[in-house]
């Protein structure tokens, strides 16, 4: 599996040429050229041929080039891969999959794009990303996370998955009434666990009320806790707080180098535990450091983040 960044996923919608035109210089790590909830039927052909300009066109430098495509049970979906994929699967490296309900709606898409990358002879894989947005999806959440190589990151889409739920929520997918705890946590730590088992990105889910950056970044912070590796953003203000949020803070670098050089020195003579700044520290702890420096090497401003 293809190693990106992906604190930031920013949604565009295909029918919007301006907004497309923007996205390459917004700052985020992957921008998601949209064909479903942000196209209406009518603009769905239209929004393709604007997809296929931006990717053949537009300077993306190191930004993560995706679309999400029509779900699978669309009349959509079929023509939105087929012709993007033909006609600028060169410049195009992940396509979203919304609303996967199985592993064999993974395998649909695979299939397609084996036979689309032969048939045009594509030097690179396009990777897959897919959300989990469905009650039958999040109950397959370990399976569909594990049913392609391809497959790069699973996403948690609350919106469609609290209506699934038939959950009570406002237009920003928090509880109409006092709740305790986290809401999502269920869904977050199936959407976590599901991902690392894969060994695959985790990425949260959109935060619809862009003008309260506050609670997006605590609502960031609280993903970023459980293990994500990044966050819609449905709005290019919230991309610099996920970027930020996402990335190990200079402290815990300097721990995790600390801890790393302290404990080896120890290791080299036998000593499987130490005492680091008056703190116990064994092999469990060099997981978490090691953690860390990955993902701090995954987000050097040289580049080495995109590949």
């Amino acid at each position: 599996m293809i190693s990106r960044i992906r604190r930031s996923e920013l949604a565009t919608p295909a029918s919007s040429e301006k907004m497309l035109a923007k996205a390459p210089g917004i700052g985020a790590d992957l921008v998601f050229m949209d064909l479903e909830d942000a196209c209406a039927p009518s603009a769905k052909a239209q929004g393709r041929a604007n997809i296929i300009k931006a990717l053949n066109e537009y300077d993306w430098g190191d930004t993560v080039r995706a679309v999400r495509v029509n779900g699978l049970d669309t009349i959509w979906c079929h023509d939105d891969v087929v012709e993007i994929v033909s006609a600028a699967g060169h410049n195009l490296d992940v396509i979203i999959v919304p609303k996967a309900r199985s592993a064999r709606d993974v395998w649909w898409f695979d299939v397609l794009l084996s036979q689309l990358e032969a048939k045009i002879g594509l030097t690179h894989r396009i990777g897959l990303e897919v959300l989990i947005e469905e009650a039958e999806g999040l109950g397959n959440a370990f399976d569909i996370a594990a049913a392609s190589p391809r497959l790069e990151a699973v996403i948690l889409g609350a919106g469609d998955l609290s209506a699934s739920l038939r959950a009570r929520v406002d237009t920003n997918f928090q509880p109409v009434r006092s709740y305790p705890g986290d809401f999502w946590h269920h869904a977050r730590s199936t959407i976590v666990a599901a991902a690392r088992a894969a060994g695959i990105d985790a990425i949260d889910y959109p935060f619809p009320n862009y003008r309260d950056e506050e609670a997006y970044r605590r609502n960031c912070d609280a993903a970023s806790m459980l293990g994500f590796d990044g966050k819609w953003c449905i709005h290019p203000s919230q991309v610099p707080i996920a970027n930020a949020v996402f990335s190990p803070t200079p402290e815990e670098i300097e721990w995790a180098n600390t801890t790393r050089d302290a404990y080896r020195a120890a290791e080299s003579s036998g000593t499987g535990a130490i005492a680091v700044n008056g703190m116990l520290v064994d092999a469990a702890h060099m997981r978490h450091v090691e953690t860390t420096l990955n993902r701090a090497q995954r987000r050097l401003p040289d580049g080495n983040g995109h590949q």
